[in-house]
């Protein structure tokens, strides 16, 4: 007589169990992915067994699967928490070794780097002087504190009407102080090579009908002539044959800059139409230094800082890593898993690519562990347990008469 069906129930109940009281243990683990058994039978080689009379000799557990199914996403106050909405594992490195995480809780250590709770460094693409993305192998992405450096203007545009009701102008020559030798006048901020503000001031004077000279200064000083003309057709738009644009200026800049300021000046986007004098676009490409004053990731995983100069530059963008079998990897504990055999190689690819998701910043993604179902499975596995103990006390029992027999 065999205990030996009851005892491998027994072993198969406690270790279901296990698995059971493991994910209800980490119901509140950001990331965490549960797990449950797959059981097969056990059955005894023997010669000369047919179909018909064969006995299965108990129960094993033939894996342990992981679920990894979607979590619930929750929003948090840090920019830094990420959740993944959709495939694939964030990747970190560990003092060189690569291991992945679906745990977006992020955070900068005393060197900028972005980590996790445990210090694993989140890796991905860095960037050039001016922003762009640089793809190469991912590296550990890193938040810079330096000043992000002065840009001097080099173009800008404006756009505006001027009315064509204005008179033609009588009074010569042009003088910025004498508001009779020009009908309208606007003014932009452009920046030097140190990144100190100007203004550049630009004056428009109707010389005959559709014919306008555009004066210009800089801080209040008047360039010695005209920066250009515009001409425009009967029907109000700009007459590009002998209209030659953009302007070319060159500014003299005190201060320490780098002087003349080279620029030019666009006027593309004027109209002249019989309405009141106004500018709907002013735009340039200078801008002075900038601190960093805040920083977030965006849909595509780029790290975007914020600077004190209403700036933007990327600062890198994270790369997200999927696999074949996901159930292959290896679980290393601390929310983290290594790539296996079984599992293939990863293939890395940044957030919303391929068949990656796409990252949310300021939100995590919430265990998916169904806390009912637990319970209820727990309440099986329970019995299931006490079923098999019953079997083997019943066994005893029979044992126990066999043995007494005289």
């Amino acid at each position: 007589m065999s205990f030996q069906q009851g005892l491998s129930g027994l072993n198969a109940a406690a270790k279901n169990l296990d698995a059971i009281g493991n994910n209800v243990a980490n119901a509140n683990t950001v990331g965490f992915k549960s797990s449950g058994l797959i059981f097969a039978d056990v059955f005894a080689a023997s010669i000369g067994a047919t179909a018909g009379n064969s006995i299965g000799i108990g129960t094993t557990v033939a894996s342990v699967q992981t679920s990894f199914t979607q979590g619930n996403i929750r929003t948090t106050s840090n920019p830094l928490d990420m959740a993944i909405n959709g495939n694939g594992f964030f990747r970190v490195d560990v003092n060189g070794a690569v291991s992945y995480t679906r745990n977006g809780q992020f955070h900068l250590d005393a060197n900028g780097f972005i980590v996790s709770a445990t210090g694993a460094k989140l890796t991905g693409y860095g960037v050039d002087a001016q922003g762009n993305i640089l793809i190469a192998n991912p590296s550990p992405l890193q938040i810079s504190s330096a000043q992000l450096a002065a840009t001097a203007t080099t173009a800008g545009q404006i756009g505006l009407n001027l009315d064509a009701r204005e008179p033609v102008v009588t009074v010569t020559p042009f003088n910025i102080a004498n508001s009779a030798t020009y009908n309208k006048a606007t003014s932009l901020t452009i920046y030097d090579s140190l990144g100190n503000a100007h203004a550049l001031s630009t004056y428009y004077v109707k010389t005959a009908a559709n014919t306008w000279d555009v004066y210009a200064a800089v801080d209040g000083v008047a360039l010695p002539a005209s920066i250009g003309t515009l001409n425009f057709n009967t029907n109000g738009t700009l007459n590009t044959t002998t209209t030659t644009l953009p302007f070319n200026l060159a500014l003299p800049i005190g201060g320490g800059a780098v002087t003349p300021l080279t620029m030019t000046l666009d006027f593309t986007n004027s109209t002249q139409y019989g309405s009141g004098f106004s500018v709907d676009t002013l735009e340039q490409d200078g801008f002075a230094a900038g601190q960093l004053a805040g920083y977030g990731i965006d849909d595509a995983g780029v790290v975007i800082g914020r600077y004190s100069n209403g700036q933007t530059r990327a600062m890198g963008q994270l790369v997200l890593a999927s696999f074949k079998n996901p159930h292959g990897l290896q679980p290393l504990g601390n929310n983290g898993y290594a790539e296996t055999t079984a599992s293939g190689q990863p293939i890395p690819g940044v957030p919303g690519s391929s068949n990656l998701g796409l990252v949310q910043s300021g939100a995590v993604e919430e265990s998916n562990v169904d806390l009912t179902r637990e319970l209820v499975d727990m309440i099986t596995a329970q019995r299931v347990y006490q079923a098999n103990a019953q079997t083997i006390k019943t066994q005893d029992q029979v044992l126990n008469t066999l043995v007494n027999l005289r």
